[in-house]
């Protein structure tokens, strides 16, 4: 069971080491894109190319949904970033269990989004768990674990690549030994839970009264989705990709301090965020060398003002 980019080395390792994959479950076709043209699951499109059946319900927890998962009687069901919590009754039908691939080091970011939390609050390592699953979120006991180190130039892309590969490497190494019954799981520590929810608009916005190291955390862990933004002249200026700096003179947070080929340096909260990569409203994503020949933004002007 999974839906993004995310589970696919998953299943694809699922294969690769011999197990019978009875089915893919994952979520519908959505609408992409500003044509919105109908566009399957990641997942979707591998489990076709390996000839593996495919079910696709809105709502797993419905009746008729919860049968056809029964009817399968699976040993062991493995999720990944499928999207949709589990009901009991189909927690209750592999007589393995059934496990998840987390992109994080439980019992720290529970939830949507731990990838983008772990960059957002300055984490200097993250990893992969895999726990058995329960009723609630992400809670169940731990099987295995793997850490990897965050590097300063990770944004979400290349943190996702990596967790993505990791968690396939250690579900190969997890599923023997748990087949055999030779792991024994380990209870999260309830104190040292904290939570990942799903990125909000509001979490996108840049306030130019934060500390440089917090701005660039911030973008970072937003790109390339979905990516944080500022207000330039009324409409939304998106930023890519920026890293802090120091300022020789103090500046008003949001100003703008200074527009070259290098970079466009706007004041924070004690000393400045150098902008890379820029997206005005209506414009492609472009290099600050790029935005700077346009000569539309001058210093003294102010970010984040609406």
């Amino acid at each position: 069971m999974g839906t993004p980019d995310f589970a696919v080395p998953s299943l694809k390792t699922l294969v690769e080491e011999g197990y019978e994959v009875l089915s893919v479950v994952t979520q519908p076709d959505r609408p992409r894109g500003r044509k919105r043209v109908m566009t399957p699951p990641p997942v979707k499109e591998v489990a076709q190319e390996l000839g593996i059946p495919v079910f696709q319900p809105e709502k797993l927890r419905k009746p008729e949904n919860v049968q056809q998962v029964v009817d399968l009687n699976p040993d062991l069901i493995v999720t990944a970033a499928y999207g949709q919590i589990l009901p009991r009754e189909v927690l209750e039908v592999p007589r393995y269990g059934c496990i998840n691939v987390h992109a994080s080091l439980l019992p720290k970011y529970r939830g949507g989004a731990p990838i983008h939390h772990a960059l957002i609050r300055g984490e200097k390592k993250t990893g992969v768990t895999i726990m058995y699953m329960v009723e609630a979120l992400d809670a169940g006991d731990m099987l295995a674990q793997q850490a990897i180190p965050i590097e300063r130039d990770d944004d979400v892309s290349s943190l996702h690549d990596k967790l993505a590969r990791v968690g396939a490497e250690l579900l190969a190494k997890t599923v023997p030994p748990l087949l055999k019954g030779e792991i024994e799981a380990t209870p999260q520590e309830e104190d040292q839970v904290t939570f990942a929810p799903n990125i909000r608009r509001e979490d996108e916005r840049i306030d130019w009264n934060r500390h440089p190291e917090e701005l660039f955390n911030q973008v970072r862990g937003l790109s390339p989705w979905p990516v944080a933004y500022t207000q330039w002249k009324g409409k939304p200026l998106k930023i890519w990709r920026a890293e802090p700096v120091s300022l020789a003179e103090p500046a008003a947070p949001g100003t703008v301090v200074q527009v070259s080929e290098d970079g466009v340096v706007v004041a924070a909260k004690g000393g400045g965020l150098r902008l890379l990569e820029l997206q005005p409203a209506g414009k492609k994503r472009m290099t600050a060398e790029q935005f700077a020949r346009g000569r539309n933004m001058e210093p003294g002007e102010v970010l984040g003002e609406s």
